[in-house]
């Protein structure tokens, strides 16, 4: 299978023409081997690559994705007697005991592991720039940031190496690279896909695994091979009336959307990213459907001081765990994960439960918005991608460095207002996506919007808990109504161009 054959078709074409007999699953990983070993030099995507170990296996003849080439997110994805680093030198030398539900039931699904897309340490930045694996970049634009965390699987995708990669999102880790990328991302309701075996719920529920695709018609195959409740899960949600494959054929009906372009925090909102989801208003109206200004009524400094205690108290849990299981040392973390890892020890534990709580409010609020609408539309990220480097010292690391210096001397540090000017630091660039990972619902990026200079731009639509059927319905429809795959066409021609 010829390279520029090979990035003509999604994943489920991919599979079909496997299953036919029309090319072979080596040929196709082969196709899919040659395309990464010609962009990755350009995008450092690809941390770990497993090119020679998926070729010399045994190709699975049987699952929905049978032969169909994978990249697994270096964080969380574990499998079997590989790395897993989480981005980290702390876990440089971590190799997994066994397979994550995730990729158990990739496996089982026939797909074809070829290596590990790189990450932010721990998964903690909208930008992909470890000191581990260094800078991945932006297919579109190379000197540009491709989001994070699934920063690697975002660039890869959109680069065409596979036609979708494994992601997970505890904060808008799937969407932002979406939007980044000019990709499909969905980040999945709460209990919709198992943690396990290692974890109950990751991030205390915050965060999903999933996918990046190009295509909706991948993602909801995926989801329907990926979700299910595993032996042990904390809950279960109910299933879909259908699969999800199928629910994507259908329309979803008249839908009332609130829309909404204003930051959560009150931080500035780039123009191109208000356009997006204008644009996206008026195909919506054309669709039939009826889309007014409206969001949901909550306090949105209070949900940002609620995520960042999660992000500590995640963090310094991590650190510990590395110290513990791998013998880890300071000097093996990145000054800025420190900094988040030492704020996280001195929260006082009532404190992190009281916002834990807190999360509930959010949920009601959001519950309160769906009684009158059935989705909500917004920008997925508040500004353009950052350059590579950009934010290499970020002014919230700065504020973090400040109070660990006044509580070693033992001042007092009102915490409400330092952690208030840490969060307008820390999420101004992604304002609009932890709502969704607070309350445990499902949320996608879409990319409906091009800039003229060639840049894409994600919007996002919200739904209830458990309504990731009918935002596959509007992502088909709005994919059928504006398609995106001409500019893949254009991306693989013209790669690996430093700007289209």
């Amino acid at each position: 299978m010829k390279q520029s054959e090979y990035l003509r078709y999604d994943a489920t074409a991919l599979a079909d023409l496997i299953r036919r007999g029309e090319v072979s699953s080596r040929e196709v990983c082969e196709a899919a081997v040659e395309r990464a070993s010609s962009v990755n030099a350009s995008l450092n995507a690809i941390c770990l690559p497993r090119f020679s170990e998926a070729l010399a296996q045994e190709f699975p003849e049987q699952g929905t994705f049978a032969g169909v080439p994978l990249l697994l997110k270096d964080l969380a994805q574990e499998q079997a007697g590989q790395p897993c680093t989480y981005g980290s030198r702390g876990f440089r030398n971590n190799i997994a005991a066994r397979d994550s539900e995730f990729v158990h039931r990739a496996r089982e699904g026939g797909l074809v592991f070829l290596g590990r897309t790189a990450t932010p340490e721990f998964g903690l930045k909208a930008i992909t720039e470890s000191e581990l694996w260094g800078p991945t970049r932006n297919p579109w634009d190379t000197s540009l940031t491709p989001g994070g965390s699934s920063g690697g699987s975002g660039a890869a995708t959109a680069a065409g190496v596979v036609p979708m990669a494994g992601a997970n999102d505890g904060g808008g880790s799937i969407r932002i690279p979406a939007a980044y990328n000019g990709l499909f991302g969905l980040k999945p309701s709460r209990g919709r896909i198992p943690s396990g075996p290692m974890l109950g719920e990751a991030w205390t529920g915050a965060s999903s695994d999933h996918v990046v695709t190009r295509t909706v018609r991948d993602s909801a195959a995926m989801l329907d091979l990926l979700s299910g409740p595993a032996s042990g899960d904390p809950f279960v949600i109910p299933a879909p009336a259908e699969p999800y494959a199928s629910l994507v054929h259908k329309a979803p009906g008249h839908l009332k959307i609130g829309m909404f372009t204003s930051s959560p925090y009150d931080t500035d909102v780039a123009p191109e990213c208000v356009a997006a989801v204008e644009e996206t208003a008026r195909i919506l109206e054309n669709l039939g459907h009826t889309v007014e200004y409206a969001q949901p009524e909550f306090d949105g400094m209070a949900m940002a001081r609620c995520y960042l205690g999660l992000y500590f108290g995640e963090v310094s849990a991590m650190i510990a765990k590395a110290r513990k299981e791998q013998g880890a040392s300071d000097r093996d973390f990145e000054l800025d994960t420190r900094l988040l890892g030492m704020l996280g020890e001195t929260l006082p534990l009532s404190d992190y439960v009281l916002l834990r709580q807190q999360w509930n409010e959010f949920a009601r609020a959001l519950g309160a918005f769906f009684t009158d609408y059935d989705l909500y539309l917004s920008p997925t990220t508040g500004q353009m991608p950052a350059r590579i480097g950009e934010l290499e010292t970020p002014a919230h690391l700065k504020i973090a460095a400040k109070i660990m210096l006044a509580l070693k001397a033992g001042k007092t540090v009102h915490r409400s207002g330092q952690a208030d000017q840490m969060a307008l630091e820390s999420l101004a660039r992604t304002p609009f996506t932890q709502l969704a990972n607070l309350t445990g619902t499902p949320a996608m990026s879409v990319p409906v919007h091009w800039t003229t200079e060639g840049l894409p731009v994600g919007v996002q639509f919200g739904a209830a808990h458990g309504g990731e059927g009918v935002l596959l319905q509007l992502a088909a429809q709005l994919e059928a109504a504006s398609p995106w795959q001409g500019h893949y066409q254009r991306l693989d021609a013209a790669f690996p161009g430093q700007g289209l």
